[in-house]
């Protein structure tokens, strides 16, 4: 089944647009537990192993970068993204599995109105467990913002893009093992292999080639700029390569719905 859409209601249904999005966020808020301390506590995990792990060693640098402060955007970044794709995509498949879908494809709510919906729903939570980590983490490793625009352009085009993956992911998807398989295979190992945990001009050439066609990269590498100025890829490169990747996703996320893609009953 096709979204549909209203004449009368002009070219944007914006209470329908806004109660999508509302029953987004307020679908992770009330599981606040889950989806915001959770991805807190892991993430201070994360930076408590490297500390222990260098061990005598606290003041590593990495290009002249204490090894801590060059690790902590990564980790934002990282828990952001995570977050955005798993509230677009578990919120899809799951209406798809209890069958519920309908409910939201039955209003009159364009393709477009949906897509924005959901992935706004993602792109919130993304950020709003990015501010979290980031106030809770300046507790143990000093944070700065000297270049604010890369930090809130790299925030919002990469929860923007997870959100819509995970959009992509949750309609394609038949089964939670479909979901865990998009998380595991691809997800996963691109936010791993983007240089979250160390700088890519330590890997060889070839996987350093490799590392500059993954976009996480570019969202890792801008957030840290701006957040201590350094940047081990070209900045320009990664602010367009960034938007064209979610304005490609952005078009098949409004085609899948637009054609109704496994969403038909």
């Amino acid at each position: 089944m096709t979204p549909n859409i209203h004449p009368a209601m002009g070219p944007v249904n914006w209470l329908g647009l806004w109660t999508l999005l509302s029953k987004e966020v307020r679908r992770f808020l009330k599981v606040y537990f889950q989806t915001i301390f959770a991805p807190v506590v892991t993430t201070l995990l994360f930076l408590a192993v490297f500390a222990l792990a260098l061990g005598g060693k606290p003041l590593q640098m990495v290009d002249g970068v204490p090894l801590l402060e060059f690790l902590a955007p990564g980790l934002i970044m990282m828990t952001m993204v995570q977050n955005a794709f798993a509230n677009s995509s578990s919120s899809l498949i799951m209406a798809k599995v209890q069958g519920n879908i309908i409910d939201v494809l039955m209003p009159p709510l364009s393709a477009g109105e949906l897509v924005a919906g959901f992935a706004g729903g993602g792109v919130v939570r993304g950020l709003f467990v990015g501010v979290v980590v980031a106030v809770s983490m300046s507790v143990f490793v000093p944070l700065a913002a000297p270049n604010p625009f890369f930090i809130l352009y790299h925030a919002v085009a990469a929860s923007t893009m997870l959100s819509l993956l995970g959009m992509m992911g949750g309609i394609w998807a038949d089964k939670f093992d479909h979901m865990a398989a998009v998380t595991n295979f691809v997800i996963t190992p691109l936010s791993f292999l983007s240089g979250t945990f160390y700088t890519i001009d330590r890997l060889p050439e070839i996987f350093h080639a490799v590392a500059l066609v993954n976009p996480f990269f570019y969202m890792i590498d801008g957030f840290r700029y701006g957040m201590i100025g350094h940047a081990d890829g070209s900045l320009l490169a990664g602010l367009i390569y960034i938007g064209l990747v979610d304005v490609v996703l952005l078009f098949l996320s409004w085609r899948m719905f637009k054609r109704g893609y496994k969403l038909k009953a």
